[in-house]
């Protein structure tokens, strides 16, 4: 059977599918990072802390496989954390998880395994795969079941759970190499599997937020990381007139409608972050929202983008409920989409991510909306 290094966590996504490779026969590794965190903060974090670690390992012995903590504080710094601030102090609002995924997870985590001899990295996320010509690598084959042909990603079976949208960043290359065991299952299904292999961590609750933020929320964490973000500017309207103050664009989010400090005849919300004049921009619900976006450049997963404007699903955030758009590549690698409706959250920042049905097709990071 192939060589498999799963990523572990601590957590009961992770201990499940680690249980699931095990069971099926596969010679399986252990591999946990230590990220970064702020020092003496380590506890607080969302996830990866020494207690995690520790239960890592526990579940490692229980299962008898070879368990690796391998060292990522400064790449994850670099990459992931300068991403995170520097996004901020942009006056965007950045998605790290995608460049982890993109960076950490499926380049220095899957060249660490290559490196052990594996022949797969597999993870805890809710996705399949399946080759084009119809094959599945499903968790019991590992091989396609077919013969060649490109690698879908597909939509993970339990639709609360599905994580294909943070998994869009992954190339050809990179999915040749990945496992998703939990893909066919939902999530009461994976916790009664870790009952049934008696894990320790069947009833562990899923770690919620930024993996790195410590005490606090992620204003705080500016604050002590980027002090310059507290950069007060006006908050205006469309029209230009001040209504008051903002404390630093990095504070507020497109849609936002609470903690503005300000006093209006009829609500108002932020529906634009005007970094070239440090503005806080405000509106209506009627001015709330945009019909168009257009994205840096895409990773399409096929390897290449479609030769003419398509018709597909998009989801702009990784919660977000997905809406129909035509999406229209441009010759320096981005997209613009056209949406058949008004979207309230478009936001500079986060990711667009198009969708065929239950195919991921790929995505990109959006650089700006607009209404007609």
């Amino acid at each position: 059977m192939p060589r498999v290094v799963i990523a572990m966590s601590g957590g009961v996504d992770s201990s499940v599918a680690s249980a699931l490779l095990k069971e099926q026969g596969y010679e399986v590794i252990g591999m946990m990072l230590r990220l970064w965190s702020e020092p003496g903060s380590e506890a607080y974090n969302r996830c990866c802390t020494p207690d995690d670690m520790a239960l890592a390992r526990r579940i490692a012995a229980q299962l008898d496989i070879p368990f690796y903590a391998v060292d990522a504080k400064e790449s994850f710094r670099e990459t992931v954390v300068d991403y995170f601030i520097s996004g901020y102090t942009q006056g965007i609002t950045p998605n790290p998880c995608l460049i982890c995924n993109r960076r950490i997870r499926w380049e220095f985590l899957l060249e660490r395994a290559l490196a052990l001899g594996a022949d797969y990295l597999a993870t805890g996320h809710y996705a399949r795969l399946r080759t084009a010509d119809g094959g599945r690598r499903t968790a019991e084959s590992g091989q396609r079941a077919t013969g060649g042909g490109q690698i879908e990603l597909l939509r993970g079976l339990d639709p609360h759970k599905d994580q294909s949208y943070v998994l869009h960043v992954l190339t050809q290359a990179k999915l040749a190499h990945a496992m998703f065991p939990l893909g066919d299952y939902t999530k009461p299904q994976v916790r009664e599997m870790a009952r049934k292999f008696d894990l320790p961590v069947a009833e562990r609750a899923d770690s919620q937020d930024l993996c790195f933020l410590g005490q606090g929320d992620y204003r705080d964490f500016l604050l002590r990381n980027a002090p310059e973000v507290a950069n007060p500017g006006p908050i205006v309207t469309r029209e230009g007139q001040q209504l008051g103050e903002h404390q630093g664009l990095a504070f507020y989010t497109i849609g936002q409608r609470k903690g503005l400090g300000i006093a209006a005849p009829q609500p108002l919300y932020v529906i634009q972050k005007d970094g070239e004049n440090n503005a806080l921009v405000v509106g209506t619900q009627a001015e709330l929202g945009e019909t168009e976006l257009t994205t840096g450049p895409v990773n399409w997963i096929a390897g290449q983008a479609p030769p003419n404007p398509v018709k597909l699903g998009v989801k702009i955030r990784y919660k977000a409920r997905e809406v129909s758009g035509v999406v229209t590549p441009r010759e320096d690698g981005s997209v613009h989409i056209k949406f058949e409706e008004k979207l309230r959250d478009i936001t500079p920042g986060q990711a667009a991510v198009f969708f065929d049905g239950e195919v991921c097709l790929g995505g990109g990071i959006i650089e700006v909306g607009r209404s007609e």
